[in-house]
């Protein structure tokens, strides 16, 4: 890819596994707000948004602050259990780094939790930057976060190449006017990602060297 000088990640379905954290952290507000249970795909098809967003739609409105503090409670432990890097994730971000390319992270998780990740994982040697949408007035599929990553380095959308798993990553990275490939690991399909025409699809994050 010539020219190529910034790689941006999402975090949750892209480069690592917390689905298991997630669900775990969910149905434990469900539990102590009494309500019922949900299967992992409802859970998973809602992720993507922030917590509060991942919520929201369960719950009633008058017991959402509630149900945030019942989840981030939980949730900065059950990270720590329940989440896991895809396979080979580590190497092929070395490599991208050997090679030169500055990386980032670019997530609509909440900064907190992002870092939790990212720190347990023994991630943040790798990036050079990480971003999240609370530090921000709009969440992807809005392009602020992209933007603002490209303004940190001075690279141009044409240098810059954007990762994700979900059809609000590849909207974020058409508006931004950078290429897109898209994972099959996260919680959109591949029919809804192929939908959104992006430069790629890859079945998982080892593939993305021979896209490069």
């Amino acid at each position: 890819m010539q020219g190529l000088k910034l790689i941006i990640f999402d975090l949750d379905g892209t480069l690592v596994d917390a689905y298991p954290a997630i669900y775990r952290s969910f149905n434990y507000v469900m539990h102590n707000l009494r309500l019922p249970p949900q299967d992992n795909l409802a859970i998973r098809r809602a992720v993507g948004w922030g917590d509060e967003n991942l919520l929201r739609p369960f719950i009633k409105l008058k017991d959402l602050k509630k149900a945030i503090a019942l989840y981030r409670s939980h949730h900065k432990t059950a990270l720590l259990k329940g989440a896991r890097l895809f396979p080979k994730a580590r190497i092929i971000l070395s490599l991208l780094k050997k090679r030169g390319y500055k990386l980032a992270v670019a997530s609509n998780r909440p900064t907190r939790f992002s870092w939790i990740l990212i720190r347990h994982l023994r991630l943040d040697k790798y990036f050079d930057y990480v971003l999240c949408a609370d530090k921000l007035k709009r969440i992807k599929p809005h392009p602020q976060i992209l933007h603002k990553i490209m303004r940190r380095f001075s690279f141009a959308p044409w240098q810059t190449l954007y990762v994700g798993d979900m059809v609000i990553d590849l909207q974020a990275g058409k508006r931004a006017k950078v290429k897109t490939i898209a994972v099959t690991t996260g919680s959109s399909t591949k029919q809804e990602l192929k939908k959104e025409k992006p430069y790629r699809i890859i079945s998982n994050i080892t593939k993305l060297l021979n896209e490069l």
